[in-house]
């Protein structure tokens, strides 16, 4: 019966890609920015209801930018979850782009590749997330540069916040975080799902059946608050945004070298709004 029921999400999520497809190639041409991003938000939450993922979002996204949004990467499935919340810009790895079907859907999305080989490259990537942010958008990247597996926050790569020094404006703090739950379940209290996970060795086609067969899969997405940069450095501003998303996902910031575990606790709970 499990394998009856991911089979059948599947097949709808097949489907549902496809129709992306269309709206993107015929339907956005038309539309205004408001009206693409109320189908984004709309398109998500249908493939995460499909997929059978529960969102549980704690406090609000943002309305609109320029802000630099960053979060902690545990899947590829942390755009949807995004997205569903709060439709963004993604910076993403260039391999991406080359995904079937996929890569043409983030690409149509306004998603800006960045080659990761090419350590010159992020400078051309700040320069246009920065004209971005100028422009109003918000933009979203994964400072960590890879996926973890959801135990910690890694290490963050500082580059890219030079798109909001650049543009003068704050960067936004996200976490998320994968449990078993429906919708409801807490942080700090419900068990870490492993199902989201993709690193290692996980290809894409595996990690799509694994979240299909899951039954009892609720992503937490945790918004946190914009901060400036008052006067710190690229590094300085980095490692002090990595603490707060520690916090907001209650998890430990993975070390450094030579470094112990640091745990960042929450220390009140937000009300809770599922959506």
């Amino acid at each position: 019966m499990k394998r009856v029921r991911a089979i059948g999400r599947l097949l709808r999520l097949a489907g549902h890609i496809f129709w992306a497809l269309y709206l993107l190639l015929y339907r956005f041409p038309k539309l205004g920015a408001p009206e693409r991003e109320r189908i984004v938000r709309a398109w998500t939450q249908q493939a995460l209801a499909i997929m059978g993922v529960r969102l549980q979002v704690l406090c609000e996204p943002p309305s609109a930018g320029p802000l630099l949004v960053i979060c902690n990467h545990i899947s590829w499935l942390d755009i949807l979850i995004i997205n569903a919340s709060q439709p963004c810009r993604f910076i993403s790895k260039a391999e991406v782009r080359r995904w079937p079907v996929l890569g043409t859907l983030v690409e149509r999305a306004g998603t800006l590749f960045i080659e990761r080989q090419k350590r010159s490259d992020a400078l051309r990537v700040a320069q246009q997330a920065s004209a971005a942010l100028r422009a109003g958008d918000l933009v979203a990247l994964f400072p960590e540069g890879t996926t973890g597996d959801g135990q910690g926050i890694l290490p963050f790569h500082a580059s890219l916040l030079q798109a909001a020094v650049d543009a003068d404006c704050p960067i936004l703090p996200v976490a998320v975080v994968y449990l078993h739950g429906h919708g409801q379940a807490l942080l700090g209290e419900a068990a870490r799902h492993e199902a989201p996970v993709y690193c290692g060795n996980t290809n894409l086609f595996a990690s799509v059946w694994r979240i299909v067969c899951a039954r009892d899969l609720q992503a937490t997405l945790h918004w946190g608050e914009p901060d400036a940069a008052q006067g710190r450095d690229r590094r300085a501003w980095a490692e002090s945004l990595r603490t707060e998303i520690g916090r907001l996902a209650d998890q430990p910031l993975l070390p450094r070298t030579g470094e112990p575990p640091r745990w960042k606790k929450t220390p009140d709970r937000p009300d809770q709004k599922t959506a």
